[in-house]
């Protein structure tokens, strides 16, 4: 059975837990800070905004997550003394330095009644199993009148797929630098209104 839930709802106990669904789910973007899954966790587990974040459990444990954010709302709250902790005191700073510019910010277009779902990734063990796109259904029906997701690989197929099963329709794409060293050429993004 899948259970939606906030993170903030689940608690701190759950925080390392969400970190490591989120490290796996994006490790090819993340493996400049460190390739190693526990590493990243350590780094990132302290600037996860739990309240940011929404939860897929399969049997109590979390299987998938994204975040939804409004206007100038933040999902990470980054620390350069942590990051440094884990990281190293010079690719710390980089580190923290890199995730205040590149995952940080308002969407352009930000304003009442849009809200941005972000970093949504499924577990492996759990992908191919419904899990996302219970999480995508709960999330549209949040009281929302447009939604936004930012930044997807055109080569993520699978994700690309649901959005738009779930009516998501492209609005923009941003050609990536470095395309052949980077393995896709395009970030698109996409947008839905429901009309709430």
């Amino acid at each position: 059975m899948i259970e939606i839930k906030r993170g903030d709802e689940l608690g701190e106990s759950a925080r390392r837990g969400l970190t490591q669904v989120l490290v796996h789910g994006f490790a090819e973007d993340f493996s400049y800070f460190s390739p190693d899954p526990e590493v990243l966790t350590d780094a990132f587990v302290h600037m996860l905004l739990l309240e940011r974040f929404h939860v897929a459990l399969v049997d109590g444990r979390p299987a998938a997550l994204a975040t939804v954010t409004e206007g100038d709302q933040e999902c990470f709250a980054p620390s350069r003394r942590e990051f440094q902790r884990a990281l190293g005191r010079v690719h710390g700073l980089i580190s923290y330095l890199i995730i205040r510019s590149q995952f940080l910010g308002a969407y352009d277009g930000a304003r009442p009644g849009l809200a941005e779902i972000g970093f949504v990734t499924t577990a492996p063990q759990h992908q191919g199993r419904g899990v996302a796109t219970a999480l995508m259904k709960h999330l549209l029906r949040l009281p929302y009148d447009e939604f936004v997701l930012r930044d997807i690989k055109d080569n993520n197929a699978p994700a690309l797929a649901l959005y738009r099963k779930l009516g998501f329709r492209e609005t923009q794409t941003r050609p990536v630098k470095f395309a052949r060293r980077a393995g896709f050429s395009e970030y698109v993004s996409m947008g839905l209104r429901t009309g709430k």
